[in-house]
């Protein structure tokens, strides 16, 4: 069975993450922000949202784990500041329903959800520029950045929340997320 960590950043929303994951049969753990990168076995990682850049304790380290990584909103944020990328203010502020429109058909992540979808999604702060080896994979009328992929590395995230219920298909984001990490942990030929 595939096991994903849930990498909790104290965003209001980690324990619906690990929720919607554990639903879908998936055997998910939830780890404080603080575990040592060395005590992670896992086939995927999820970074949470959270309140604060300032307080995302080991999760740089994460992303050298050799396994696929999910980072939902502030996650998607500390990726984009780690690897080189651009994160500022935006101009929307808080919590939203919003329309996004999928760039990339063929992305692994979010590509099913093409044309477009319908999101619950925080724009307090939001990636401006995406890293070097990062493809933008979605975007909106308020927001350039919704979604953001490294399929080289297996990096992806999402502005928006896929765990909540405002969320159209935020089932799909993780299921895609799932489809990733087994496509990856499968013995190679």
């Amino acid at each position: 069975m595939t096991h994903i960590v849930v990498i909790d950043n104290h965003g209001q929303f980690t324990h619906l993450e690990q929720r919607a994951l554990r639903d879908m049969g998936v055997d998910v753990e939830l780890l404080d922000n603080d575990t040592p990168p060395a005590d992670i076995d896992a086939d995927g990682v999820v970074l949470s949202g959270g309140p604060d850049m300032d307080d995302i304790g080991n999760c740089p380290d994460y992303l050298d784990l050799d396994v696929p990584v999910l980072g939902i909103c502030l996650g998607m944020q500390l990726i984009a500041d780690q690897l080189g990328g651009e994160v500022g203010g935006g101009e929307y502020g808080g919590y939203a329903d919003v329309t996004v429109e999928i760039l990339d058909e063929e992305d692994p992540l979010v590509g099913s959800l093409a044309p477009e979808t319908r999101v619950w999604a925080s724009h307090a702060d939001e990636v401006k520029e995406v890293p070097d080896g990062f493809t933008r994979t979605a975007t909106s009328d308020i927001c350039g950045v919704e979604a953001m992929s490294d399929t080289d590395r297996n990096l992806y995230g999402v502005q928006w929340h896929p765990e909540v219920a405002h969320t159209e298909e935020g089932e799909a984001v993780f299921e895609n997320f799932l489809a990733v990490c087994e496509q990856q942990s499968a013995p190679r030929q």
